[in-house]
């Protein structure tokens, strides 16, 4: 029998999942039983889903087309009581990163995964990838350095109610550069200084955020992790560059550029593509015709990912770049900050913070230990 498949969020970026599941249902793997958003949502010329029941209501949804899967692509603070309505009707799920808004919520999810025996994996599409995978074989040693230079306009902050706040309703809202653009590249970091041997347990975090903007939470962010064995990860991202750095994880001379899957191994001296990322709908769907197969972003591998989280958007308001330090973007639409680019490589790369390094709009990091999981 065809596995019955909904989309609870088919809206915004739910459109992506909207042709996953077209394309799984053209080739015959799935069947698409219903679509729920708040808000009425257009068919896409890539993903029409001709004839599928739309709901407004994901209770109503759950009761009437009765789901063997659901994927949920709904707002971070609304992941946990829609992820226990799944699993009380039956269901498997696939949730959209990031899972939880805290460790507490992260505890009483996984509780719920062990009670009711259903299989929850978690929508970080980054760690289906292929040139992950050859990363964590080889296994590189050393600390590890994480930079990343993009750019959004101040039209970005008002895509939605949640964007660029620090809370919403009096619940906190999971908005800022690295746990929503960057958090592919802080959870393979985190992926890839585990695959030694030995879990990478962040224990101490020195935090600096800061803002170019009138938002309420950072649009650049540099962040040391120290794990329990002493090795760290150091971070640097920033919204607020005009010269683009993809986004890199290096570990000694070892490379990977996560959004495009170039990779440079120890020893070598070029980057190579490594084709193939793995769907994570379509590895859930394998997970349950055959348990052997492993699901690649079960909800433990996120521990440490949602620990991390937790604390940057707990962290004091992030401090104000004075305007002397911007200038216009080319393009409009906002400020840069100019050598910001070349500041994130120096503090990926050496280990130090802006603090550290003497930026003169810098502020000392915040220091929080972190409680496992």
């Amino acid at each position: 029998m065809t596995t019955r498949v909904a989309l609870i969020g088919a809206g915004g970026h739910g459109l992506w999942h909207r042709r996953v599941l077209q394309r799984l249902w053209d080739a015959g793997a799935i069947n698409v039983v219903g679509l729920c958003d708040r808000q009425p949502v257009e068919p896409h010329p890539d993903a029409p889903l001709d004839g599928v029941p739309f709901f407004t209501d994901h209770g109503e949804l759950l009761s009437t087309v009765w789901p063997d899967v659901v994927v949920v692509c709904t707002p971070p603070h609304t992941h946990l009581p829609i992820a226990l309505d799944v699993f009380a009707a039956g269901a498997d799920l696939l949730l959209e990163k990031p899972p939880v808004m805290s460790t507490a919520e992260h505890e009483r999810l996984s509780s719920a995964v062990a009670s009711t025996g259903r299989i929850l994996q978690i929508g970080f599409q980054a760690l289906g990838s292929a040139a992950l995978a050859e990363l964590c074989v080889a296994a590189p040693a050393g600390d590890l350095g994480v930079s990343g230079a993009w750019w959004r306009p101040d039209s970005y902050y008002r895509r939605t109610p949640w964007a660029g706040r620090r809370s919403v309703g009096g619940r906190p809202v999971f908005d800022g550069a690295l746990v929503n653009p960057f958090a592919h590249a802080l959870m393979q970091a985190l992926v890839v200084a585990g695959c030694a041997g030995a879990d990478f347990r962040p224990e101490l975090l020195e935090l600096e955020r800061y803002r170019s903007r009138e938002i309420e939470t950072d649009d650049s962010t540099f962040l040391r992790i120290t794990g329990a064995g002493g090795r760290r990860i150091t971070v640097a991202v920033t919204l607020a560059s005009k010269v683009f750095i993809a986004g890199e994880i290096s570990v000694g001379d070892a490379v990977l550029e996560y959004p495009t899957d170039r990779l440079r191994l120890p020893g070598e001296t070029d980057f190579t593509h490594v084709p193939g990322r793995a769907g994570l709908l379509e590895n859930l769907l394998e997970h349950r015709n055959d348990p052997k197969v492993p699901l690649l972003a079960p909800l433990d591998r996120t521990a440490g990912f949602t620990a991390v989280a937790e604390a940057i958007v707990a962290a004091p308001e992030p401090a104000r770049i004075p305007d002397g330090y911007l200038e216009p973007h080319p393009d409009g639409g906002g400020s840069v900050v100019p050598g910001i680019d070349e500041l994130v490589r120096e503090v990926a790369g050496t280990g130090r913070l802006p603090s550290e390094i003497g930026v003169p709009w810098s502020t000392p990091p915040q220091r929080v230990e972190l409680r496992r999981i």
